[in-house]
């Protein structure tokens, strides 16, 4: 039986509300009855921090700020494609640890990523010595990042598990597809499809998500007590 996973082929936003988004997804996941998958870009050079982070302030006069509701390390976001999945709690990803979820999203980029011309795998173990609290996720590859032969990282990801079910915010390198997002974007969904057998249904979100995002994206996300505090 084929499954079903709502599509959200987002658009353009500033850093701020990409988040606040994310965040609205993972509350409402369980109101959605499928995974939701989405795609977007940033209005600006971003840099995107963990949520617990230390705030690197060297980089304020190169790129605009904004702390995660996730994990991980720092993603700068001028040479990615970002994308998002959202999971309801009860669906059988859910059911996996959080290195067996992590680690499935990535292994369904690797035919991709040949296609493509890319050759990579899945990182084996953890980086030695890394501070994880300062690490930068393109530099600091973690287990079962996906990596080329010579250790240079393609794609990362982070998640947050709550009662609603997984948010997984992950990253891809445009390099993976000669620069550009479009040609990127189209191998991923395909990539995904082809990996969860799902039917992709395209999504539109309601006017009251896209509002509560905007007035969340100003009230938390753009503001310093959130990004300059890491959280717990």
């Amino acid at each position: 039986m084929t499954a079903q996973w709502l599509l959200w082929r987002d658009g353009v936003h500033d850093p701020w509300f990409n988040m606040s988004v994310d965040e609205l997804l993972l509350e409402a996941a369980q109101q959605f009855g499928a995974p939701l998958l989405r795609t977007y870009r940033w209005d600006r050079p971003a840099l995107s921090i963990g949520c617990s982070q230390v705030y690197p302030e060297e980089q304020e006069a190169h790129y605009a700020i904004v702390r995660r509701p996730t994990g991980g390390g720092n993603v700068f976001h001028d040479v990615d494609l970002t994308y998002t999945a959202v999971i309801p709690a009860g669906h059988p990803i859910t059911l996996l640890d959080r290195m067996e979820s992590y680690r499935i999203f990535h292994e369904a980029m690797l035919p991709m990523l040949e296609e493509l011309g890319a050759h990579a795998g899945l990182k084996a173990d953890e980086s030695a010595h890394v501070d994880r609290r300062t690490m930068q996720c393109f530099t600091s590859p973690s287990r079962f990042d996906v990596v080329a032969d010579d250790g240079a990282k393609y794609a990362g990801a982070a998640q947050r598990r709550t009662r609603n079910g997984i948010l997984h915010q992950g990253s891809i390198r445009l390099s993976a597809a000669g620069g550009s997002w479009e040609k990127l974007e189209e191998a991923l969904l395909k990539a995904l499809k082809h990996y969860f057998s799902a039917e992709q249904i395209l999504f539109t979100p309601p006017t009251e998500l896209l509002e509560r995002a905007e007035q969340l994206a100003r009230t938390k996300y753009e503001m310093a007590r959130w990004n300059r505090g890491a959280q717990s």
